[in-house]
């Protein structure tokens, strides 16, 4: 039986919190979608859903819709974001046994645009008030002793076959490539082991796929890969979130259910009729700069924007997009050229898509119709999607479960902001962290190269759990 949300929106003193968001990323079960200082963090949780296989973008839309249409709500603030909101996590793949779930918690703390907001959700009939409210912000914030928002590891299957926790076969315990060192001197160091793949056999991996791409059978291809990192002293996922939200601004934070992260890919974002999207695809490493006698910016633009095999995995990432976007808009632009986007550990190619959304069947499509018409895209799968999609089951040996998947949340008025599951880890213990990396593969790669790719892109979350590599 569905229960019935009551809601109630104030405004709240910004002043307060001079640190923004990440000032209340004070709990390990924290729900969090953060930039710039700006967005939302969740606490508790009053409604949950839960769903797998292919149709479970509109599974999750039938449920938001019904959870909302009976909904009680008292919004004194009135913008994106305000009133009942869900954070959500998506399986990268329709037929992963990882379940993909909305969660309505009991608090939400806003910012957008210099206004700050809380929103209280409830299930039951007790009285609905500012005082409250605060009250109830106040308790989650004065107890921040809680469990880690960690997702058992049985739920996250290190390959297809649906064993859970260690990786596949001997590789679990090799070694990765490197020295590890926790940076807590004092305590026991932390380790990094590889996942289902040694790097060895992931190479081995990418040149197979670039030797399909020759027949002609695909033009790209996305191949992942992950290491486990153990910590001794314990994961303490609200540090990783703040590491994350003040090293990268320019990235979007997530935190949902022991998934954390900072993607810099925006998949959907809706606010009214207008729908936003920002595809990367294109990398160099910033650490490949050292030494070069220009500026950096100069070396990525003459590196990424005058290579050929970078602009061509570019414009298949965007084509993907906008055709996929192209039946539920009236009007749409896309930047012309792809510009350069700075961020601590690389550079991407990068560009932003826009898009006047237009009635389908009667009305305006809602973000999780979007998903399901844009997800997987290029950028994370390949192209054609269905012959990628099989070719990275045959040649990963995993289940990306979240990684790579969409990652967000949205509200009752159909606003809602989606990234890709990148640059992020799956809390799968209270002292283990599995981490995921991709890269694009065209008819240009070498396997090397994209090895040392991945390593980059780990470094973000290597970073935030104080692991040098």
């Amino acid at each position: 039986m569905t229960r019935t949300l009551r809601t109630l929106t104030v405004p709240l003193d910004g002043e307060s919190t001079p640190g923004g968001l990440p000032s209340y990323l004070v709990r390990d079960d924290v729900l969090c979608w953060t930039r710039r200082e700006a967005g939302l963090v969740g606490f508790g949780e009053v409604a949950r859903f839960t769903a797998t296989g292919p149709e479970r973008f509109l599974e999750a839309d039938i449920w938001w819709r019904h959870m909302v249409i009976e909904a009680d709500i008292t919004d004194h603030v009135e913008c994106p974001g305000t009133g009942p909101v869900a954070f959500g996590s998506f399986a990268f793949s329709k037929v992963s046994r990882h379940g993909s779930r909305l969660i309505v918690p009991e608090i939400v703390v806003g910012v957008r645009d210099g206004r700050a907001w809380l929103t209280q959700i409830k299930t039951d009939d007790g009285e609905l008030t500012e005082e409250g409210a605060l009250a109830a912000l106040r308790g989650w914030l004065e107890n921040p002793a809680a469990k880690p928002g960690a997702t058992p590891a049985e739920e996250f299957p290190s390959d297809e076959s649906g064993s859970g926790g260690p990786p596949l076969g001997e590789t679990a315990a090799e070694p990765a490539a490197g020295v590890v060192q926790s940076d807590a001197a004092h305590s026991e160091a932390a380790t990094l082991q590889t996942g289902s793949l040694s790097e060895e056999d992931w190479m081995t991996a990418v040149a197979a796929g670039v030797a399909e791409i020759r027949t002609g059978k695909l033009e790209k291809l996305v191949l992942a890969r992950d290491v486990l990192a153990t910590v001794p002293e314990g994961v303490n996922a609200a540090e990783v979130l703040r590491q994350l939200a003040v090293r990268y601004r320019e990235c979007w934070t997530y935190g949902v259910d022991g998934l954390v992260g900072a993607t810099p890919e925006m998949l959907i974002q809706v606010e009214g009729r207008t729908a936003q999207a920002r595809v990367l695809a294109g990398t160099l490493d910033r650490r490949d700069a050292v030494g070069e006698g220009g500026l950096p910016l100069d070396y990525a633009e003459r590196v990424l924007a005058g290579s050929e095999k970078q602009r061509h995995e570019h414009e298949i990432a965007i084509q993907s997009l906008t055709t996929q976007l192209a039946p539920f808009s009236e009007a749409m632009n896309a930047h012309s050229e792809p510009f350069i986007l700075e961020l601590p550990n690389v550079w991407h190619l990068a560009s932003d898509v826009k898009a006047e959304l237009t009635e389908v069947e009667g009305h305006v499509p809602t973000c999780l119709a979007l998903i399901n018409a844009l997800h997987p895209t290029a950028a994370v799968c390949g192209t054609p999607t269905t012959v990628a999609g099989a070719l990275i089951r045959k040649l990963e040996h995993m289940d990306r479960g979240p990684y790579a998947g969409p990652v967000g949340w949205l509200d009752a008025a159909g606003n809602g902001e989606w990234g890709i599951a990148l640059r992020g880890a799956v809390i799968e213990s209270p002292t283990t962290v599995r981490l995921y990396a991709g890269c694009g593969i065209v008819e240009g790669s070498h396997p090397e190269a994209e090895l040392a790719e991945t390593w980059a892109k780990f470094r973000p979350m290597l970073e935030s759990l104080g692991i040098s590599h």
